[in-house]
């Protein structure tokens, strides 16, 4: 039995950004002082003004490293320009930035098209670390990069912060000398409709082929692709063309969304961009378009490997974790005002490369558990088109999804029945902390 996704939003719409489901609702503090804690493992909501710096605040042991990241979301109808975006910084107590880049930072860049943007900054720990060292109190500042008008509003914003914990042994500090850095060849055939989420918290699984979705003009899908260590991710993004944005092959129809006329041009008109399990970002492509079908590529990337986080090169060190890597797909609003609101159709090739290999050995578990590594229960996830939340829209969802469904459709009453069910949820919690135990070895607090 489907379980509807609830994604879709009003007809030629959008669906909104869904924030996390039970996400605390925190307020940033206009000064370091008064910050409110966040904790390893969990998403907050807040907002972010148009200018001044918010502050949070981090309470870290000495033996982990702390990413915290910031999505900015912004009202479809908010004007944007090149240099809008936000940045996120940890500091020590000094006001000391402990990320080797100061401040992480995003931006909306040529596309000018309001979505949803993400920077994430970190307190990282190791030999090379020279700054930000020890347990203590720790700030996560986040502000507007530019204000591109007076009259511009305030944003919404998602707070994730993750743990990493140390190694159990020492590892190689210098990243891999070589790797295969040729064009991939990516999957072809028949296309897969998978209909993406509106945010990482509803991002879709996907694995290995060839997918379809509708995109509209200002929408932005997100979509989640396992990737383990020793793994190369490549991923490729087509755009069709205009006239066939409604019912057109492998389309799931357009009914109520639109319809597609005119000619024009848009320059980056659409924007990939992918993000590492911490949602940091690893690189973003974009294309323009002119009403013909039109295709952009990711830079070939590295294996994943612990050691990839000493390189130079921000691409390379950001394929640093095994986990799940999220891509997002966003087409400008622009395309509306030259090609009419009709929705487009989007192909995306996926191909993960190379078998696993053995990971790092970690002295404790990462919050939030799943980060870090790669399950066969997320393998399933992928091939079933999971979301974070355990749902897969049209798809079927995770093991719990598919309990409530028959708990819905029986309209179960037995006592007994129900305490059949509870059982299967016990051993379903216990499987999870089995994969999580076997893959990190015994928990930490945080």
């Amino acid at each position: 039995m489907a379980v509807l996704s609830g994604e879709a939003g009003a007809a030629g719409a959008p669906a909104p950004y869904a924030f996390a489901e039970g996400a605390e609702t925190v307020d940033g503090a206009p000064s370091n002082v008064e910050g409110h804690r966040l904790s390893a493992g969990k998403t907050y909501k807040s907002s972010l003004p148009r200018v001044g710096q918010r502050f949070y605040r981090l309470e870290l042991r000495a033996e982990e490293s702390a990413y915290v990241s910031g999505t900015a979301v912004p009202k479809p109808e908010s004007k944007v320009s090149y240099a809008d975006g936000l940045e996120v910084s940890v500091q020590d107590a000094d006001g000391n930035n402990c990320s080797p880049l100061e401040a992480e930072k995003a931006r909306f860049g040529s596309s000018e098209s309001p979505r949803p943007i993400t920077a994430t900054a970190a307190r990282r720990v190791g030999p090379d670390e020279k700054s930000c060292t020890g347990a203590g109190t720790y700030y996560v500042v986040v502000e507007r990069t530019r204000a591109s008008s007076p009259a511009l509003e305030d944003w919404d914003l998602e707070l994730h912060v993750a743990s990493e914990p140390a190694l159990r042994a020492e590892s190689p500090t210098v990243p891999p000398e070589s790797w295969n850095s040729a064009a991939p060849v990516l999957p072809s055939g028949e296309r897969k409709q998978r209909e993406g989420g509106s945010s990482f918290n509803k991002a879709r699984g996907l694995e290995n082929g060839v997918w379809g979705a509708d995109i509209v003009p200002g929408e932005t899908l997100f979509y989640r692709v396992p990737v383990d260590w020793g793994q190369q991710l490549s991923v490729a993004a087509e755009l069709g063309s205009s006239g066939g944005g409604v019912g057109g092959a492998g389309g799931s129809g357009g009914a109520g969304r639109g319809t597609a006329r005119g000619t024009g041009y848009v320059s980056s008109a659409l924007v990939m961009s992918l993000a590492n399990p911490v949602r940091a970002q690893v690189d973003d492509v974009d294309s323009a378009y002119d009403g013909k079908q039109k295709s952009t590529l990711l830079e070939p990337l590295p294996p994943v490997a612990y050691e990839n986080r000493f390189a130079l090169t921000d691409e390379i060190a950001a394929m640093r974790f095994a986990g799940w890597y999220y891509l997002s797909v966003h087409l400008s609003r622009d395309v509306a005002e030259k090609f009419g609101d009709a929705q487009l159709e989007l192909t995306l090739r996926v191909d993960v490369d190379g078998s696993p290999r053995q990971g790092p050995s970690y002295a404790g578990t990462p919050e939030p558990a799943e980060n870090f590594g790669v399950t066969e229960r997320d393998t399933e996830a992928a091939k079933r088109g999971d979301t974070a939340a355990g749902g897969g829209g049209a798809s079927s969802g995770g093991d719990d999804d598919e309990l409530m469904v028959v708990v819905a459709a029986g309209g179960i009453g037995s006592g007994v029945v129900l305490l059949g069910i509870l059982g299967l949820w016990t051993l379903i919690a216990r499987r999870r902390a089995g994969d999580a135990a076997a893959q990190f070895g015994p928990p930490r607090g945080w």
